[in-house]
């Protein structure tokens, strides 16, 4: 930890402003209170009180456990505060839930679980209480290193909860005095209550006030979804009857998993798994990024997809990480090097994987998505799927992560239990509240990911040097999320540091695993050259 470098008097300022009397707030509070809208009457002023919380968002406002959606955009240059809002105001107070906050639904006082339902209702905004900028002191980045003092600046402001008498969500600017590693004069920290929007809904958002670098005029390429190639040949009904029934079988099984998992099925404890209690605590983000074109490179090779790449990579560097540290623990907390046999022979690790269920897939514009009638519409549309990870060490062959992610991503896709998981979990929560529904919290970590602009980009005429985002407030010590933008993927970890003291040796493995892996791929090619 570091002292006199944490940027606590401004940290100070924005937990005092986001406390003022005219807020009834109350962190961990074991209700939504009823909140002041700077208004006499929300429902005289502005008519009905609008949409009703969704039944995810209201999983995402379970008492102790608020989660926030995290963005981290590291401009070139230095950024101009008064410019900068008047962008952020022309870009997100177009949109309603930008606009709005929370007010208890007079319709229907109580959930199942005696707790108040919510309604977005519309708000007066003062940008000035939402766009933060913070005054560097190069003495404080020149003695850690301003790479570390974004880091620790970071970590103190996922430990602040957000005014709920104002629409949920700020920015905060860090200028810097010197260039980060990964090429930025300037960070902005978007911070989203997830109830907002889920990750699709704010990149759509996103895409929409960005411009190509190299063309201030034009707006990004929006990702491109390949169909499948149509069959040139009918499917026998025999085969289409074993396929049915190995859909309804994979979901049968997979759902009796996820209602498991929920009650009583829990991972074995490991230096990765956190209390269950740990939700509300301070998280620590950092960013590591790889070469897509090495991704790609395995990908062909294997004749796989990016995704299992990605995968097998994550299992692999996780494997690298558990064996070290129970080689630690076995020693007695002696640093162990090149140890391959410390794993327990039984250990289930698994992951919440979080997925997209929108009939439409991928990023669309933001105009359609807030159309009611959308195929893509704009909230948190989201399912999870339990994903087991095999922790062990593939030394003789490391292909084989990516051959086994591959194996486990199409057991998935042969699957309906991401939709299960969306619709059950909405019963259990108007069946029975929060008492019931929740999301996992016995599976290890969570991961997502996210395909971000090609090429790149600029926000508000400010060329971006990075771009990453992820989640706080979360069940988890460790969350992993993975973002592309132009030629990088990007890991995001956001962990937990009573858990994970380490953190940056899983980004070490990531990348080392990676290595590995391409070189195995590589030497794959070769071998299977030579053969011909």
């Amino acid at each position: 930890m570091f002292e006199s470098t944490d940027p606590r008097p401004f940290i100070t300022f924005i937990a005092e402003t986001h406390m003022k009397a005219n807020a009834t707030f109350e962190f961990q509070s074991p209700l939504l209170k009823p909140i002041k809208t700077g208004l006499e009457n929300p429902t005289k002023d502005h008519g009905e009180l609008g949409d009703p919380l969704s039944p995810m968002a209201r999983l995402f406002h379970r008492p102790g456990s608020s989660l926030y959606i995290m963005g981290l955009v590291g401009s070139k240059t230095t950024i101009d505060p008064h410019h900068f809002k008047a962008g952020v105001a022309s870009a997100f107070l177009a949109y309603p839930r930008f606009t709005s906050l929370l007010v208890p639904d007079k319709e229907d006082t109580f959930a199942g679980d005696g707790s108040t339902k919510m309604r977005w209702v519309k708000t007066n905004v003062d940008i000035d209480q939402h766009v933060f900028f913070s005054k560097t002191d190069p003495k404080d980045t020149s003695h850690v290193g301003v790479d570390k003092f974004v880091e620790e600046y970071t970590r103190e402001i996922t430990g602040i909860p957000m005014d709920m008498s104002k629409p949920l969500w700020d920015v905060h600017v860090l200028n810097l005095d010197k260039m980060t590693t990964q090429g930025a004069m300037a960070v902005a920290l978007f911070r989203f209550h997830h109830s907002i929007g889920d990750g699709t809904s704010l990149m759509s958002l996103f895409m929409s006030f960005t411009r190509k670098a190299s063309d201030p005029n034009a707006k990004p390429s929006l990702p491109v979804f390949s169909k499948k190639k149509q069959q040139t040949y009918s499917m026998s009904k025999i085969h289409k009857f074993l396929s049915s029934l190995r859909l309804l079988w994979n979901t049968l099984v997979d759902v009796l998993n996820l209602l498991a998992t929920a009650f009583f099925l829990d991972d074995t404890s490991n230096p990765l798994k956190g209390p269950k209690d740990a939700r509300q605590r301070p998280r620590r983000i950092i960013l590591k990024s790889v070469r897509l074109e090495d991704i790609k490179l395995v990908k062909n090779i294997t004749k796989t997809t990016l995704n299992d790449v990605v995968m097998g990579v994550i299992e692999s560097a996780l494997s690298r990480y558990l064996n070290r540290r129970y080689g630690e623990i076995n020693r007695g907390g002696n640093r162990v090097k090149n140890n391959i046999g410390n794993l327990p022979q039984k250990l289930r690790f698994r992951a919440t994987m979080y997925f997209n269920i929108r009939a439409v897939q991928g990023i669309q514009a933001v105009e359609n998505m807030i159309n009611k009638d959308s195929l893509a519409r704009w909230g948190n549309q989201l399912g999870y799927v339990i994903y087991p990870l095999k922790i062990m060490m593939r030394d003789n062959n490391p292909l084989d992560y990516v051959y086994r992610a591959q194996a486990m991503m199409h057991r998935k896709k042969a699957s309906m239990e991401s939709y299960f998981s969306y619709h059950i979990g909405r019963f259990f929560l108007n069946a029975f509240g929060f008492k019931v529904a929740s999301i996992p919290v016995n599976p290890s970590m969570w991961f997502s990911n996210m395909i971000g602009p090609q090429e790149e980009i600029s926000i508000f005429g400010y060329p971006v040097a990075y771009l990453g985002c992820t989640c706080f407030g979360q069940t988890v010590a460790l969350m992993i999320h993975v973002m592309s933008y132009a030629d990088n993927l990007n890991f995001i970890l956001s962990t937990d540091d009573d858990v994970i003291s380490n953190p940056h040796e899983i980004c070490n493995d990531l990348e080392q695993s990676l290595e590995e892996i391409k070189m195995a791929a590589v030497t794959k090619k070769n071998d299977d050259a030579s053969k011909k």
